[in-house]
């Protein structure tokens, strides 16, 4: 079998996992695939499916909590589909999964399209990123995207029109139904003035280093904010800034961060993670909804 997969990819036995997540959980995969083109994929999910093994796509790593244990099966990376061509004469922009948000933002601005300066600090893949309808500051990914293109789960490569795809705050049909590998996304944006789009850019990184916690290894917001209010007012009005479990710790800078201050485990995240929204709830009687995905828990 990793002779076959190698034929459409690297592939990487007991690989770690503690570089390809942003927490830096040091997790293990049995077998890690990166496909060299959407034709490797398909053929990769076939072997996978023919030796009736789980498997898992992975972005940027930056939006889930891994288990420590060895997951037990493929985890497939897509860093090698990570095209980007901008088109400023149509306004449009096309981008594969693998790419990198922060770049596809930067290339836009270099091109004096304007619409994605809000994502230029979210460190996620443009798979993951529509997958989990990132967003900041009043403003998610989906918004600006025209059409997604799949793989379904009969392995047919499709375009999912912009009407078609349902979407909310922090979350999508992609991450709702996992019907879907997403290959791709094209972008409608606006002409723009590409001094004021670095201007806006520069604010919210500036914006960034004053509120959250950028040097210790993190996943972001842990909770959605609830209608109305922050999640993170409601973890610190609970007293829990600065709550540590194992190596895990609830930021004292900013409360809806959870940060990797020594060596945190998966499960002391997990644990924490818990502590903080059951504690919540007890004292508030908010039910936060945790926008983390914890991958391969029972």
């Amino acid at each position: 079998m990793i002779n076959e997969l190698k034929q459409y990819g690297s592939v990487e036995e007991n690989a770690s996992l503690k570089n390809l997540n942003t927490y830096h959980i040091a997790g293990k995969a049995k077998y890690l695939v990166s496909p060299n083109s959407i034709n490797d994929l398909i053929q990769i999910i076939k072997i996978i499916k023919e030796n009736d093994l789980q498997y898992f796509v992975l972005g940027n790593g930056s939006n889930i909590v891994l288990n420590d244990r060895e997951y037990n099966g493929v985890i497939i990376r897509l860093n090698q589909l990570n095209g980007i061509e901008i088109h400023p004469q149509l306004n449009m922009a096309y981008a594969e999964a693998g790419a990198m948000l922060p770049k596809l933002v930067q290339e836009a601005v270099n091109n004096s399209l304007m619409g994605l300066e809000f994502a230029a600090g979210i460190p996620g893949t443009i798979g993951g990123s529509i997958y989990g309808n990132a967003g900041a500051y009043n403003s998610c990914i989906l918004d600006y995207v025209t059409s997604v293109t799949v793989l379904d789960e009969d392995l047919n490569v499709k375009v999912i029109e912009h009407e078609n795809i349902t979407y909310s705050y922090r979350t999508s049909m992609f991450k709702e139904e996992k019907k879907y590998i997403i290959l791709a996304a094209k972008f409608f944006l606006k002409e723009g003035d590409q001094s004021n789009s670095l201007n806006i850019i520069e604010d919210r990184r500036q914006r960034r280093i004053a509120s959250q916690p950028l040097e210790y290894p993190s996943a972001g917001s842990v909770f959605r904010n609830p209608e109305g209010d922050f999640a993170g007012r409601l973890i610190e009005s609970c007293d829990l800034k600065g709550y540590r479990i194992g190596g895990a710790e609830v930021s004292s800078k900013h409360a809806n961060f959870i940060i990797n201050v020594n060596n945190a485990t998966g499960k002391d995240i997990y644990t924490l993670i818990k502590h903080v929204h059951d504690t919540v709830l007890e004292k508030t009687n908010v039910d936060l909804h945790i926008e983390q995905e914890f991958i391969d828990w029972e």
